[in-house]
């Protein structure tokens, strides 16, 4: 990943706390020069260095991950647009974000005991701010249907663009126009839905 110096985080506790915040990324994998890639949700287990997740029996992925030459894991957090206008002197537009990137090696597993405590953690994770949380009732019929995947970690890049590359006043100005009213990343997957014939 390319990352300027002043836009490179480093500090272990705040990587932590934004993987654990944003755990929904893209696994790629690359065997004999082919790329696969799939969407989901991960859990970060920080003690052990793993990245935990399942994927679709019917997905192929996991078939391969196990030989995969290079497995990477790309967990994309807020980002923002930013205009030339925001700041005092003439700029360029550009592009406000956090992203972390990890490398490491991938194990497949279909143990129903580990599958199930898998979604089970999944499941009280991105439950915890729900009125009514589900209680996570799998069956082994729909633990079936999954492949689980550990990442063991072996490098972490984390890249911050905030601007930091600016003044403080322009730092300033910048958050004040991103704090204007605008739609949350829920709404926009709702108005998404909402366009489907």
């Amino acid at each position: 990943m390319y990352t300027p110096t002043h836009f490179r985080q480093t500090d272990r506790a705040t990587i932590d706390a934004f993987i654990h915040d944003n755990g929904f990324g893209a696994l790629i994998s690359v065997v004999g020069g082919e790329v696969s890639a799939s969407h989901l949700p991960f859990l970060y287990d920080a003690n052990q260095g793993l990245l935990l997740g399942h994927l679709a029996r019917v997905n192929s992925q996991w078939q391969t991950l196990g030989r995969a030459t290079d497995v990477r894991v790309i967990l994309q957090g807020p980002h923002a647009y930013v205009s030339p206008t925001w700041y005092a002197k003439a700029s360029v537009p550009t592009w406000n974000y956090a992203a972390v990137h990890i490398r490491g090696r991938a194990e497949v597993f279909d143990e129903p005991q580990r599958l199930h405590a898998l979604v089970e953690a999944l499941s009280q994770k991105y439950e915890a701010g729900s009125e009514a949380p589900w209680g996570g009732a799998y069956n082994r019929r729909m633990l079936e249907q999954i492949v689980g995947v550990s990442i063991r970690i072996e490098d972490i890049e984390a890249s911050f663009k905030l601007s930091q590359n600016k003044s403080r006043v322009d730092r300033e100005r910048v958050a004040r126009e991103l704090r204007r009213p605008a739609p949350s990343e829920a709404q926009r997957v709702a108005d998404l839905m909402d366009a489907q014939p």
